[in-house]
Order: C-alpha cells, then sequence, then structure tokens
C-alpha cells in the first residue's frame, strides 16, 4: 500500500504545480510532438518508392540533424530581440508547412514533381526544411520556458532557490511531457487512419498517404496558437508588473558578433560544402561545428563560478556521448516490415503504447531525475537500451519462431515487439531534463536563451556524431530491401538482410561500452559531475 500511495502522490504532484503561464510553450513543444503524425508515411513511402540506400539515409540524417547544433545565433538573436521573439515562430511555422507540401506533392502528384526535380531531390529537400523550421521554433520556445516559471509571487517576494529549481524542473518536465503528449495523440490518430490499410489496393493508399500529409498541416497552426496565446498571458503580467513595480530580469546584452558572424560564415560554409560531392563535405562540417561549439561554451562557461564551469562541461560530455550513439538506421524497420510483416497500423500500435508509457515514465521517474547525477542516470540507461536490444537482435535470427511454436503462436514476433516497446519506452526522455533544468536555473539571466542554445547545440551535435557512425556502419554492413519505381512499378532493388544481425550486435555492444566508458572517464576527473 505505501508503494501505491508513493506512485499516486508522485503522479498528482506535476499537476498540482501546474501554471498557466507554462501554456505558450507547451503549444509549440506540442506541435514538435505532433510532427510524428507523417513519420510511418515516409517511412513506408521510402521503403517502397525511393531508392535510397541505407547509407545514403544516414548520411541525410546527418544533414538533417545539422541545424540543430546550429541554434546558437537564432538563440543570440532570441535574447537580443527578447520582446519580439515570437514572430520567429511564425517564421518556422511557414517553413514546416513548406516541408509538408512538398511531400504531399511527391506523394499524390509523383509525375508532375518529377518533371521539375527529380524525386529524390525533393525528398531531400523537404527532409532538409522540416528541421530548420523546428529548430527557429524551440529555441523560441526554450527561451519561453524561462520566461514563464516566475522569480517572484503575487506578493513580490522572491523564491528561493530550491523553489525556483523544482519549477525550473517541473517546467522542463512539462516540456517533454508535451513533446511525448503530441506523439500519443499522433499514435491514436495513426491507428485510426490505417485502420484498414493493409487491405487497400496501391492507388487508395498514396492517397491516404497524401491526405495525411495534409493534415500534419495543423503542426505549424498549433505553435502559431501558442504564440496568440503567450501575447495575451505577457501582456496581462506586465500589467500586474505595472503596479507592483518592475522586477523583471532580463537586459539587453551585449551583441555577440562572434557568435552572428561565426555562425554565419559556417552557414554558408556548411551549405556549400553540402551542395558539392565531396566526399569528407559531412566530417569537415562536423569537425568545424564541435570546434565552434566548443569556443562558445568556454566563452559562456566561463561567467560561471568555477566549480559550476566544471561540472557543466563534465555534465554536457556525458550527455553527448550517450546520445552520439549509431543507430541500426533504416535497415531494422525494413526487416520488420519484410519479413516480420509490421504493417502501418501495428507500427501506429506500438508508437501509441511507447508514448503513453514514455508519459508515465516520465512522471514516475522524476523523483530519480530530480535527485540522482547525470553520471548514474546515463549509466543506468545506457545498460538498460543495451539489454532491451536484445529482442531485436534474437528476432533476427528466428527466437519468435521458437516462442511463437512453445505457445501455440502468442509469443510471436508482435507480441515480442511490444512488450519490449512497452519496457524500453519511458526511458527515451530522460538524460536531457536534468540537463536543461540545471542551464535555466544557472546560467545568467540575460543570457538564459543563448546558454539554452549552445549547450542544445552541443547535446544536438551529438545526433549528427548519431548519424555519421550510422553511416559508417551501413557502408561495413550493407542492408537493402525491395524497391519498386513508383511510375513503372518495375523492380529496381532486390532485399538483402544477411549481414543485418552484425549490424545490430555491433549496435548495441557500442552503445553500451563508450557511454559507461565516458563515465567512468569523467567521474575520476576534474570535471566530475554530482549534480
Amino acid at each position: 500500500m505505501a508503494m501505491v500511495r508513493r506512485i499516486v502522490m508522485i503522479l498528482t504532484e506535476l499537476p498540482r504545480q501546474f501554471r498557466w503561464s507554462y501554456v505558450p510553450p507547451l503549444m509549440v513543444y506540442l506541435a514538435a510532438g505532433i510532427s510524428g503524425l507523417t513519420a510511418i508515411v515516409g517511412t513506408f513511402f521510402v521503403k517502397d518508392y525511393l531508392n535510397l540506400s541505407a547509407g545514403f539515409l544516414a548520411s541525410l540524417g546527418f544533414w538533417a540533424g545539422l541545424p540543430w547544433a546550429l541554434k546558437m545565433p537564432l538563440g543570440h538573436l532570441v535574447d537580443l530581440i527578447w520582446k519580439h521573439k515570437n514572430y520567429m515562430v511564425f517564421l518556422g511555422a511557414g517553413v514546416i508547412a513548406a516541408s509538408l507540401l512538398i511531400m504531399y506533392g511527391l506523394i499524390a502528384h509523383t509525375a508532375s514533381m518529377a518533371n521539375i526535380l527529380p524525386v529524390e531531390s525533393w525528398y531531400v529537400m523537404s527532409v532538409i526544411l522540416a528541421p530548420v523550421g523546428f529548430v527557429v521554433q524551440d529555441v523560441v520556445a526554450d527561451a519561453m520556458t524561462v520566461e514563464a516559471v516566475p522569480e517572484y509571487d503575487k506578493d513580490g517576494a522572491a523564491y528561493s532557490d530550491a523553489e525556483l529549481k523544482n519549477m525550473h524542473t517541473t517546467m522542463q518536465t512539462l516540456g517533454r511531457f508535451a513533446i511525448i503528449g503530441g506523439t500519443v495523440l499522433v499514435a491514436l490518430a495513426n491507428v485510426i487512419l490505417f485502420d484498414g490499410a493493409d487491405s487497400l489496393d496501391e492507388n487508395a493508399k498514396i492517397q491516404l498517404y497524401g491526405k495525411i500529409y495534409l493534415y500534419a498541416l495543423m503542426i505549424p497552426v498549433l505553435s502559431v496558437i501558442g504564440v496568440i496565446i503567450a501575447g495575451f498571458t505577457h501582456q496581462s503580467h506586465n500589467n500586474n508588473i505595472r503596479l507592483s513595480g518592475d522586477i523583471s530580469t532580463h537586459r539587453q546584452p551585449d551583441v555577440n558578433w562572434s557568435i552572428l558572424l561565426g555562425s554565419l560564415v559556417f552557414v554558408v560554409f556548411s551549405v556549400s560544402l553540402g551542395l558539392t560531392n565531396f566526399v569528407y563535405a559531412q566530417e569537415i562540417v562536423f569537425a568545424g561545428s564541435v570546434g565552434i561549439i566548443l569556443f562558445l561554451m568556454n566563452r559562456l562557461v566561463a561567467l560561471l563560478p568555477h566549480n559550476q564551469r566544471l561540472m557543466i562541461v563534465g555534465t554536457a560530455i556525458i550527455v553527448f556521448v550517450f546520445r552520439a550513439m549509431p543507430s541500426p538506421g533504416p535497415g531494422l524497420t525494413w526487416f520488420e516490415i519484410d519479413e516480420l510483416l509490421f504493417d502501418e497500423q501495428f507500427f501506429s500500435v506500438l508508437s501509441l503504447i511507447a508514448s503513453i508509457l514514455t508519459l508515465l515514465g516520465i512522471v514516475l521517474l522524476r523523483p530519480f531525475m530530480a535527485h540522482n547525477s547525470m553520471a548514474k542516470i546515463i549509466v543506468i540507461l545506457s545498460i538498460a537500451g543495451a539489454v532491451l536490444f536484445l529482442p531485436s537482435i534474437s528476432m533476427y535470427y528466428g527466437m519468435h519462431h521458437w516462442t511463437s511454436s512453445l505457445t501455440g503462436g502468442v509469443v510471436d514476433a508482435r507480441f515480442i515487439a511490444i512488450i519490449n516497446t512497452a519496457v524500453e519506452s519511458p526511458l527515451g526522455q530522460v538524460s536531457m531534463i536534468p540537463l536543461l533544468a540545471w542551464i535555466a536555473k544557472n546560467a545568467p539571466a540575460h543570457l538564459k536563451a543563448t546558454f539554452f542554445a549552445v549547450f542544445a547545440s552541443f547535446t544536438n551535435l551529438a545526433l549528427s556524431a548519431s548519424a555519421l557512425g550510422t553511416k559508417y556502419l551501413n557502408q561495413v554492413f550493407i542492408v537493402t530491401r525491395e524497391v519498386k519505381d513508383k511510375i513503372t512499378n518495375d523492380i529496381v532493388t532486390t532485399a538483402d538482410y544477411s549481414e543485418l544481425g552484425f549490424l545490430l550486435i555491433t549496435v548495441a555492444a557500442i552503445a553500451l561500452i563508450l557511454p559507461v566508458g565516458t563515465v567512468i572517464i569523467i567521474q575520476h576527473s576534474r570535471f566530475r559531475t554530482t549534480d
């Protein structure tokens, strides 16, 4: 009974700490979560109709992730135009809408689009545009989370450090909650939309795919609504401030030209390399990104006390390595579709289970995040991730046939996938919450957005490193699936999953050894983290 009461207390604590000032950034985060509405459609369309290798798709993932590593100038820009920052959300919404409309045209009007540019070129353009729009919106949302946490109560008394830490942790937790909540809504929608999709003929399925991209236009609309709500919220807040005296802590920082001009040069450099066929373009861009971000981090952490400076560097390194681990790439999903016969609706069901349990996990794990160091969190997540990768490996080697024969068909591939998803999913969003809460609490008041952007750029750059690692592994272990020309229906590529098993084992081993090893090294250095 004590355990039940503890769980109930944890579940009810978060709603009790909710504030209406949290709503605007949560709306933008919710829009980011709903962006997954097109994920399943995109996976099946690319698999069946675009003759792009697993290595190329992983390489494309690098370029798609690069905008997240270039949040620095946007973060500083937000600090410079603080009162007008919300207008940047409108810009991001327009870019997101353009990406969605390109994919709609590509799916519903393939021949017409192909007459203008190759189908693969349109797809690459859409993939690159989407993260640009979401980055622009995300950097504003990060700043809005800081603004949403009051430093003074209704009577004008300052909150204590402990109270501020708790509110910032709550705000960041709710932010992850909103993102995952968006995935819950998406999963529910996909379960409904894909009901009976496996029995549709090819033309009907293509029409369904196109409609889903049109439905996805609600994503930029939702973020814009959040900005509108923020406008009304701040107007009411400012009226109260005028009555009690101005207690705002945000002040206009000086323009940091090294951030703005340096980042601009790097963006031009990255785009130029990306448009060429230079073999090591990605590696050069990645190395340049690391160098610039480390330079800016060094400038920023110099503003912190010595002990905090060392701790935040150690924490950032641990999170970076954890997020930089390679994935199997699209080959595992292709195998699940072709060999395990997972269809669109079943993937939607898995997504629904994952989303709901992730939400529950974030709430239940909140005390664990609040009372344990990042080092301990990453070690536990790394071990759990490696263990939970074993079912995918075992199913490649046919374990599901053995379990199915023993249980009369109950414990088949789908049953194993559901159980594995249920256990694994709560761990996915945990690692970033403590770091974000630490920045929100400890960064200088007039440089909150800049700190968020630079450290988010560093940890998001890890995703680019992950994409590079995934590309390298898919160049070593070649995985192909059957691809048909969408117009002629001719088979252009045959399926070959013979090396997928070695790929999965290698990924699991790397994801366990490197993060745990990094934690051990950091914790025995002057960058040891205890926060």
